[in-house]
């Protein structure tokens, strides 16, 4: 992997990571047209930017990470715990999952349970509109929802925020829990990958690696301060479309 796919690689993981669009179809398809091999390396070098991408929200909500927000956290971990749980007692099940398919289907599954959920909400009618203020009955179910990430191509942002929606909190405080909630998801799961792929360091292109790094941190740094303000003033339902569509491409491109 050379600075080049490194970088654009960076973006993508970047700007696709907290969007509810799943970064995985985004991956697969530059991937594909940039001539990077799903090897080791590659896999290795997606750890980087995912703890990059993990660094982003944790600067952002760094008023968060306090002893004074322990009962968040408890909160966080409870839903934290769903993934975790069935995450490891199906893993050979979800990783048999993972083909073009899959992922290009439950692109346009998500985009039209997005569009459906979007019909029926209204925002006025949230009660909660403060990260800290979801309650434990709350984040677990959102933690049942974030479970559905597991299939390839579903989002755990997706998942996350439309659990969220439909637990009646504003969409900016889903969205808000959704970003706190892969400090402890994408903590692990790529803690997980870096004893599986230590090796592969050894010989990495560390220049790249430290671009791809810093890459990723300033676009995720910048998407998740855009998409805050966004949600001020739009809905989920572009990218519910924009979901619908690329799933059909990529079941096209992939036919």
């Amino acid at each position: 992997m050379d600075i080049f796919q490194a970088i654009i690689i960076g973006i993508i993981e970047g700007f696709t990571e907290f969007l509810p669009i799943s970064s995985t179809g985004h991956m697969i398809v530059a991937s594909k047209y940039l001539g990077v091999s799903q090897d080791s390396l590659t896999k290795a070098y997606e750890v980087i930017i995912q703890f990059a991408a993990i660094l982003a929200v944790m600067l952002l909500y760094r008023e968060k990470m306090t002893l004074a927000k322990v009962e968040l956290w408890q909160k966080l971990f409870i839903a934290f715990l769903p993934l975790a749980i069935v995450g490891y007692l199906f893993k050979d099940q979800i990783k048999a999952l993972f083909s073009v398919e899959v992922v290009a289907i439950m692109f346009i599954v998500g985009g039209i349970i997005f569009l459906i959920v979007e019909k029926f909400y209204k925002e006025e009618m949230s009660h909660t509109s403060e990260v800290e203020n979801v309650s434990y009955k709350q984040a677990f179910f959102v933690g049942v929802a974030q479970v559905f990430s597991l299939i390839p191509g579903t989002s755990r942002a997706g998942a996350t925020i439309i659990g969220g929606l439909m637990l009646k909190i504003n969409r900016k405080t889903s969205a808000e829990f959704s970003f706190l909630l892969a400090i402890p998801v994408m903590g692990a799961v790529s803690g997980y990958d870096l004893l599986k792929h230590y090796n592969e360091f050894a010989d990495a292109n560390w220049t790249a690696f430290l671009a791809g790094f810093v890459t990723a941190f300033v676009v995720a740094y910048i998407t998740i301060k855009l998409f805050l303000v966004f949600l001020q003033r739009f809905t989920f339902v572009s990218f519910g479309i924009y979901r619908i569509i690329f799933g059909i491409v990529l079941l096209l491109i992939n036919g």
